[in-house]
């Protein structure tokens, strides 16, 4: 039953290729990354060493700085990364940064989905073989993944794509990120306090905008989307920043076109 609501796992038991995440400022946000082995971890950051951020002045407020800081004497391993951005590879101890270490979960039922109450954490997409998801997550280190976005582009998104090559080719919603779905599920279901006339009641309300939420959340899972595609990371790296509304057009028409391009086979068919 713990490991229902749980993804807590030690450090003998990672393997390479696992999707790992660690929980920073009191399970404000977590941050992503892929262990590819020997004791290091390959994972996205916004620039300047921060992990996540907004490029407003929100970021005062929930800036994290990279785990090799300009303070504190440089890890041996991986020297001063607070300069770094882009795809990094840092040791599991910078990467966790004093945070406790977490296996994100594939090919989940819906039901253990939703019990998962805070996303980022699961998903029903599968993964793929470890062997692919280790080439993907070092060939997006010596290549890049695009530009940073808190919403269609962040840590998460690339662990995701590192472990099932998923891709989604709209640009009018999230991308696959969990953590993002979740922000924007609750929203929903805040936005949605006007269908308050359907029912009466403290429990009735809290019952509406906990439908909207889960509901919200499952339909925006990468593995049951429909608007993702299968991209070898070869063509990845080629591609132009997928946040920009021109990149849409050349994926869902050049990319289709080309045969190592496959389209997902939704979950249960």
């Amino acid at each position: 039953m713990v490991a229902l609501f749980s993804n807590k796992i030690a450090k003998d038991e990672l393997k390479p290729g696992d999707h790992i995440y660690s929980w920073r400022h009191s399970y404000l946000y977590a941050h992503h990354g892929i262990y590819v082995g020997n004791g290091k971890v390959i994972h996205f950051t916004r620039g300047a060493g921060q992990e996540i951020g907004t490029g407003t002045v929100l970021d005062k407020f929930i800036f994290s700085s990279s785990p090799s800081n300009p303070s504190d004497s440089p890890c041996p391993r991986c020297g001063d990364q607070s300069k770094d951005d882009g795809v990094i590879s840092s040791c599991l101890e910078c990467f966790l940064s004093d945070g406790e270490l977490y296996q994100f979960q594939y090919g989940v039922t819906p039901a253990v989905f939703l019990a998962k109450a805070r996303g980022g954490t699961c998903t029903l997409a599968r993964a793929d073989p470890p062997e692919d998801v280790i080439h993907r997550a070092e060939y997006l280190f010596q290549n890049g993944f695009g530009g940073y976005n808190i919403f269609k582009n962040n840590c998460e998104d690339f662990a995701i794509y590192c472990k099932t090559g998923l891709l989604i080719f709209t640009t009018v919603s999230v991308g696959r990120s969990g953590q993002a779905t979740s922000f924007i599920a609750a929203a929903s279901a805040i936005v949605s306090s006007p269908l308050r006339f359907l029912t009466t009641g403290f429990a009735g309300l809290t019952a509406m905008g906990c439908g909207i939420y889960c509901v919200s959340r499952l339909v925006s899972d990468i593995g049951v989307r429909r608007d993702v595609m299968k991209i070898p990371v070869e063509r990845l790296v080629c591609l132009p920043d997928l946040n920009e509304p021109e990149a849409e057009s050349l994926v869902s028409h050049s990319v289709l076109d080309e045969p190592e391009a496959e389209t997902r086979t939704p979950i249960g068919k």
